[in-house]
């Protein structure tokens, strides 16, 4: 039986997605046109042609001006940006509930909240450990305000949130003060989908909730009616590629009133007055939008909505469980000739609540680690797109990897020449630590030749050694990049 005669009868469920196959051929033809392997969907998603196509039909066919005017033009533009706006509401089921505020992307979001968020002495933010950077740069503002900030830690191997100990700091808060919980609804370093049970937990020991969701969004249904946080942040791109640059907070309208921006621009204002150093912030949206919305790209987070609506997120959600369920056990499989592992993955290794990104570091034959960045070079040669690094998340990659304290402390000891590159070395010379990873993840147009081009890539490093794959390393003195081999 070959390889895909056996990944068909393991996985029976992957027959049911064979309409992403004829998406593949139509939509996405520029893949396999071009040879590429795509492997890069936390990072971004892929746009379908259609939805370029219907953009530009949009732009070509409308007249349309910035928003802020009572023109013709502009009447257009405000037309379209909240048909959009209503489109979000409607697909993430948050109707009557919520209140949808464009931003350029998550980060942006996230940053909304953390500057009007009323911290304060007594109050508590709460971060799990796996957080993106842009959810850890909260504490920056908390911090400000006189707020405990704590760290819910996860538990190893499998890198999800230590639920016991959640369940400790969360009975610390006082219900009387501002407590903020933030934690990701999947993990862009390991794919864990933690619980979002957490949610109604946290609620009912008075706090409130922002809930990152930019890893989880594209291959899962977030439904606001069955999940209530109080904030939500996404970024479009993650979902369908196209466009870049709008990204949404969802704001839960019991919470709405809770948030107090700290300062005003031109489209958040209702009135302001320069001799009279007064302003009265616009109410809902309004108040949150800073300056001109990337208007013209709005319209194309609608069209790119439906066109995972006529997919079907159980379609796509089926066929990533499939082929990473199957990334996962060729992976554990991997064998040196000696019999040792070829690769650590980080994680779960199985798909039960895991998304289709999946991260692991290689080794060699005698459990020496292989650079990754020199294994990103490797896979760029054979047309496979991939990521590496620490991911802006450098409190799961410190777990994973059982960086200590004291490890931190030796790599900010170079002050501020430090980077991930030097750190990396810095962490070789404490043991062999690793301080990055490659990643690979999938999304609603992968397929079964990705994943087993992928493998192929991988088992050609079988007995490789950093000397024979070509040595990647960091000279600590100049803070250069240095290569050997070929």
């Amino acid at each position: 039986m070959n390889t895909f005669s056996k990944f068909f009868k393991d996985y029976p469920a992957y027959s049911a997605t064979s309409a992403l196959d004829e998406l593949r051929t139509t939509e996405f033809a520029r893949l396999d046109g071009r040879g590429q392997v795509y492997l890069d969907y936390t990072g971004s998603g892929l746009y379908a042609a259609s939805q370029l196509r219907e953009h530009t039909e949009l732009l070509d066919t409308h007249i349309l001006g910035n928003p802020h005017s009572a023109s013709p033009s502009s009447t257009e533009m405000t037309r379209w940006v909240e048909r959009t706006r209503a489109s979000i509401l409607l697909y993430f089921n948050g109707t009557g509930d919520y209140t949808a505020v464009f931003t350029l992307n998550a980060s942006g979001a996230i940053k909304l909240v953390a500057e009007a968020y009323p911290f304060e002495v007594g109050g508590r933010l709460l971060l799990s450990v796996d957080n993106h950077n842009s959810v850890n740069g909260i504490r920056e503002f908390a911090s400000a305000k006189g707020t405990a900030i704590d760290y819910a830690p996860l538990t190893s191997p499998d890198l999800r949130i230590d639920k016991p100990a959640m369940g400790v700091l969360l009975a610390q808060a006082d219900p009387a003060r501002s407590n903020l919980l933030a934690f990701p609804a999947q993990s862009n370093f390991s794919g864990v989908k933690h619980p979002l049970s957490l949610v109604d937990t946290a609620h009912q020991k008075g706090w409130d909730v922002l809930l990152d969701a930019a890893a989880f969004v594209p291959t899962n249904r977030l439904d606001l009616r069955l999940v209530a946080p109080d904030f939500v942040t996404v970024s479009f791109y993650k979902m369908f590629g196209y466009p870049t640059g709008v990204g949404c907070l969802l704001i839960r309208n019991s919470a709405l009133g809770k948030l107090k921006r700290p300062w005003f621009a031109g489209g958040t204002v209702n009135f302001a007055t320069v001799q009279g150093r007064m302003h009265v912030l616009a109410p809902g949206e309004a108040g949150f939008e800073d300056g001109t919305l990337n208007f013209l790209s709005i319209p194309a987070v609608e069209i790119g909505l439906a066109h995972i609506e006529r997919i079907g997120m159980d379609t796509i959600q089926a066929r990533v469980n499939c082929l990473t369920d199957w990334l996962l056990t060729e992976m554990l499989e991997l064998r040196h000739s000696n019999g040792r592992p070829m690769v650590r993955l980080y994680g779960p290794t199985t798909s039960t609540m895991r998304g289709g990104t999946v991260t692991m570091n290689f080794y060699d034959p005698n459990g020496h680690l292989l650079d990754y960045r020199r294994i990103e070079e490797l896979a760029g040669l054979e047309g496979i797109s991939l990521r590496t690094g620490c991911f802006c998340n450098p409190g799961a990659g410190e777990t994973a990897e059982n960086l200590t304290e004291e490890d931190m402390r030796a790599g900010l000891a170079h002050g501020g020449d430090i980077t991930l590159p030097l750190f990396l070395q810095v962490m070789q010379h404490r043991g062999g630590k690793s301080a990055g990873a490659v990643r690979v993840s999938l999304g609603l147009a992968s397929n079964f030749g990705d994943v087993e081009r992928f493998l192929k890539f991988v088992a050609r490093l079988r007995d490789q050694t950093a000397l024979t794959i070509g040595l990647v390393t960091f000279d600590i003195e100049s803070c250069r990049v240095i290569r050997d081999g070929s």
